[in-house]
Order: structure tokens, then C-alpha cells, then sequence
């Protein structure tokens, strides 16, 4: 049974939501040390300390860490028809939302002969990681490759785990997905360690150029590498345990919700699965559910850890206005919308990585098909951050051009500014263009 949360009769405000709602016990910065090491040997030994890594970590040491092209080939020949079929669909959806995010160049008249444009530029080099866990995530090099390939960043490369089941290659599907999506540089490596390569590069027969920025879900490992690499690299976000929370009252079919709670259950035992609801009858029969559904599916003991957890809860409110407070407080990574005028109660929606409306957009649809992003900000981060997107790959310039009558209508003006902040070198510039104003 998933814990219950009383909420009714309340109407806590977002400090004690924060305090109050199930979360997943996760210490990046615990983490952090013990990743340290590993990231300085990788700095310092380069790809024979990752094969260390690997042989410690995965149980396999690859023969190569670049995965050869006819390896990649051969994976894609032998992929499933179905599975082929399906990822070439998830990739032309992927693309058709993905294009409508790119950005224009803009300029703006600040005044006659004064312009600023805002240019966007690709990042250079990104390092795209693919876990290659409990599970197998070929979803995730599309939702990686994709949003980047339109974003046109110079250069690109796949990172995921080296399987011991497959000669120390990643998954062959992963391998797969890449070869779809005509992704030439991959690397048989995961975890921490191939942070630290993406982070610093690697010498030797097989040199890596070092990346500007690393995006992908990863386990705490490789969370704690991003934290602790942010700065020489830029990063997407330190991606937790998957979150599912759901916003339902009496319209709510319980079968459905149940159904969803597990499917982002089966992830890993720190999955967090929430039902807000003001429907006791729903929540009864929804626990109903979970108990038969859960017993049923292929990962149950993962599943029933996950459900019965800390992070996971039933929280009972006295309607959906509370719901709402509560589950923009909460800010999970997917929220799913089961209520009458489901529409309405999402566009209320705040603070969410990804908004599933209704009956019939459940969040598998979004992990594989729906054309949207599955790389979503955890732990509370959707109050600030994003999801993965073009614009995840894309910097905004500022380009400044002032004519020279531009200049003496403000000049004055950046003159004084600069005095009154005691940096008169700062006036003194301008003042070098226009010695009138000294």
C-alpha cells in the first residue's frame, strides 16, 4: 500500500508543503566525495583510469572505449523491425516538436544609430549520456540527439555504460538509436568516469576532445560528477529518481491511475509516485489497484519498494484548488491531470517539468512518443529549471553597435554612472571618445 498524507482540513502554505511532502533521500554532496577521486584519476590517467573505472563498476573492461563504426552498424542491422519502427517514429515526432523551438536573431532600436541584436549561438562540443542501468534507454539518445542535432552544435558524442552481455559495447539497441540518428562518435563508458572524460578529454590512441556541456539523465554517480565538473563544463541538471505525480478527483478512472503510478515505479526502488486527490473513494480504489496491478507486472519487488517508500504517497486534500497549491509545490519532473475540465485545472499548472492532460496522455506516452522532451528536472527543480530543449544547446549574444551621435546622446550618462559607482576608468573610457564630456 502507498503511505497516505491527511491534508484535509488544512491549507498548508509552500514552506510546509516543502517540509511535508515525500521526497526521495538523495545526497548528491555525499555523493560528491566519492566521485571526487575517480574524476581527478580520470584527469590525471586519462582512458586507462576509466577502463579501471569500468572494470570496477560495470564488471567489464571494453577492449576500446570508442565504439567502432562497423559495431555500430552491425547493431542497427540487427535491430528488431518493430523496435526500429518505433524509434523512427519517436525521432520524427521528436523533430517536428524540437524544430518549433529554435531561435531567430533579433535587433533592437534602442535609439537612432544605438542597436542590440541577440544572436544565438550553438555550443561547440556536447557530451550526451545514456544511462545503461536496470534498464535499457534508447529514448534517451533521441531525446538527447534530437534537440542538439537542431540546435546544430558543432560536434557530439554518446556516452553509455559497457554491458559485460555485449562484448563490453553498450546495449546494442542504444547503439542502435545512435546509428538512426547519425550519431558517429560513441563511447563505451558510464558513471562518473565518463563525466570526467567528457569533462577533460582523453589522450592516447583514442583522443576525446573535451565538451562544453554535458546533458542526460544518470544515476546519483553521475549527478554528483556533474555537480562536482559544473564550471569547466555546463550541464542540463543533477536528474534525480524519476517523479510521477498525479492530480485527480472522482472522474479519475482508477485502473488508469494505478497504472501510471507503477509505470514510473518500475524505473527504481527511489522512484517517487504521489496521487493528490479530494476523493477518498478514488484513493481507496486506486490502492485497490496498485496492490492487484503491482503484484502482476515483471518488476514488482522494484515496483512494490518504490510505491511503499518515503518518496511515494496518496495525499488527501479537500479539492482540487488545494491540489493545485499542492502539487505546484511539490514541482515533479511528470504531472499528470485527472480531473472534470482537466485542460482548465493544467493550465493553472506552474511549476512542472512535463503536464500530461487527461485520460489519454499518460507519461509513457511522453517517454517514447508524444514528440515532447523526457529529460525533465527532479527534486522540486521544475520551480526554476527546464526541461532538455534546443535551447539547452543554444547561448544567447548580445551584439552592441552605437554610432558615434549614439554614443554623445548617452555619454554623459555612463559617465556619471560610472562615478557614482566609484569606477571612474569606466567614464574615463568614454571620455576618451568624447573628451567634451571631462
Amino acid at each position: 500500500m502507498i503511505p497516505v498524507l491527511d491534508l484535509r482540513g488544512r491549507a498548508p502554505g509552500v514552506r510546509e508543503l516543502r517540509a511535508t511532502l515525500p521526497r526521495a533521500e538523495l545526497d548528491v554532496e555525499a555523493a560528491v566525495a566519492t566521485v571526487r577521486p575517480i574524476c581527478d584519476d580520470v584527469a590525471a590517467r586519462g582512458a586507462e583510469a576509466v577502463l579501471d573505472a569500468s572494470e570496477r563498476f560495470d564488471g567489464v573492461r571494453p577492449t576500446s572505449l570508442r565504439v567502432p563504426a562497423d559495431v555500430v552498424a552491425s547493431a542497427l542491422a540487427g535491430l528488431d523491425p518493430d523496435v526500429r519502427a518505433a524509434l523512427e517514429e519517436s525521432i520524427r515526432r521528436a523533430r517536428i516538436v524540437h524544430a518549433d523551438q529554435r531561435r531567430s536573431e533579433t535587433t533592437t532600436t534602442v535609439v537612432p544609430g544605438g542597436t542590440v541584436s541577440e544572436r544565438w549561438v550553438p555550443v561547440d562540443r556536447v557530451g550526451l549520456y545514456v544511462p545503461g542501468g536496470r534498464a535499457v534507454y534508447p529514448s534517451s539518445v533521441v531525446m538527447n540527439v534530437v534537440p542538439a542535432l537542431l540546435a546544430e552544435v558543432g560536434s557530439l558524442a554518446v556516452a553509455s555504460p559497457p554491458q559485460k552481455d555485449h562484448d563490453g559495447w553498450p546495449h546494442p539497441t542504444i547503439l542502435a538509436a545512435c546509428a538512426l540518428l547519425g550519431v558517429e562518435e560513441v563511447w563505451a563508458m558510464g558513471g562518473a568516469q565518463a563525466v570526467a572524460a567528457f569533462a577533460h578529454g582523453l589522450d592516447g590512441d583514442e583522443p576525446l576532445d573535451p565538451v562544453n556541456l554535458v546533458t542526460g539523465p544518470g544515476n546519483i554517480w553521475v549527478a554528483a560528477a556533474k555537480r562536482l565538473l559544473k564550471g569547466l563544463i555546463g550541464i542540463d541538471s543533477e536528474a534525480g529518481p524519476t517523479e510521477i505525480a498525479i492530480l485527480a478527483d472522482a472522474t479519475a478512472d482508477a485502473e488508469h491511475v494505478a497504472a501510471d503510478l507503477i509505470s514510473q515505479a518500475e524505473h527504481d526502488p527511489l522512484a517517487a509516485a504521489v496521487l493528490v486527490t479530494d476523493s477518498p473513494d478514488l484513493a481507496d480504489a486506486v490502492q485497490a489497484a496498485v496492490v492487484r496491478r503491482a503484484g502482476e507486472t515483471k518488476h514488482a519487488e522494484r515496483v512494490a519498494e518504490s510505491l511503499t517508500g518515503r518518496q511515494s504517497a496518496v495525499v488527501l486534500v479537500d479539492d482540487v484548488e488545494v491540489g493545485l497549491d499542492v502539487v505546484n509545490a511539490y514541482a515533479a519532473e511528470h504531472l499528470e491531470i485527472h480531473t472534470a475540465d482537466a485542460a482548465v485545472v493544467a493550465a493553472r499548472v506552474r511549476n512542472a517539468g512535463a503536464v500530461f492532460v487527461g485520460t489519454w496522455s499518460p507519461v509513457s506516452l511522453g517517454d517514447y512518443c508524444a514528440g515532447s522532451n523526457h529529460v525533465l528536472p527532479t527534486g522540486g527543480c521544475a520551480t526554476h529549471s527546464s526541461g532538455l530543449s534546443v535551447q539547452s544547446f543554444l547561448r544567447g549574444i548580445h551584439v552592441v553597435e552605437y554610432s558615434e551621435q549614439a554614443l554623445r546622446d548617452v555619454g554623459a550618462h555612463v559617465v556619471t554612472l560610472a562615478r557614482a559607482e566609484d569606477l571612474p576608468a569606466h567614464g574615463d573610457a568614454v571620455i576618451a571618445r568624447l573628451p567634451e564630456l571631462r
